[in-house]
């Protein structure tokens, strides 16, 4: 199984699959060079991540993980349109739904890249069931964790927490490179 993403944020979805499979070949496929991918233009995301994921397909894995909130709303179905069928890509976004089951205001925190995209307002649209969810963008986050800066992450949560509706019931993480430092966000929330 083959998961990408722009850096380390594959990390936490490739132990979740160690979790799941615990028997299965995982091979991780990035692109330091062009980290991040949420400040990127969506044509010069889409590139790159087309790139990342073809360089995987070339180990002819079962299925390919995007494993980037980012790419998946900007570049499946570039990535799907070069793979499919002969590899099954499977996207990340985030858990809007579950999120809004559990009633009460939800926020989204994710790139600036994905907060806002008709790909994500449509899960919203599609999934919230009628929650009050509110995107909240956090620039610089996945970069300050990509590059291990905890000054930079601080500032950047502190950032992101500001923009969070006090009365929010639920935040979901729509990077992956946020789970790395989940702990953070919750104490500053």
């Amino acid at each position: 199984i083959a998961l990408m993403d722009s850096g380390i944020g594959l990390l936490a979805a490739a132990a979740a699959v160690r979790r799941l499979r615990p028997d299965a070949d995982l091979l991780l496929s990035n692109d330091p060079d062009g980290m991040p991918w949420g400040p990127r233009t969506p044509e010069d995301l889409t590139e790159r991540a087309l790139a990342v994921a073809l360089a995987a397909a070339e180990h002819r894995p079962q299925a390919l993980i995007v494993a980037c909130n980012t790419a998946t709303v900007h570049a499946l179905p570039a990535i799907r349109a070069a793979l499919e069928p002969a590899i099954p890509v499977i996207g990340t976004v985030p858990a809007i739904k579950p999120a809004a089951a559990g009633g009460g205001k939800v926020a989204i925190w994710a790139t600036p890249a994905t907060t806002g995209s008709a790909y994500q307002r449509g899960l919203i649209r599609d999934f919230a069931d009628g929650a009050d969810v509110t995107e909240v963008p956090c620039p610089g986050l996945a970069d300050a964790v990509e590059h291990a800066d905890p000054d930079a992450v601080d500032r950047a949560v502190v950032t992101a927490a500001a923009l969070t509706p006090r009365d929010v019931r639920t935040v979901v993480l729509g990077c992956t490179h946020y789970e790395l430092v989940e702990d953070r966000i919750l104490a500053a929330l």
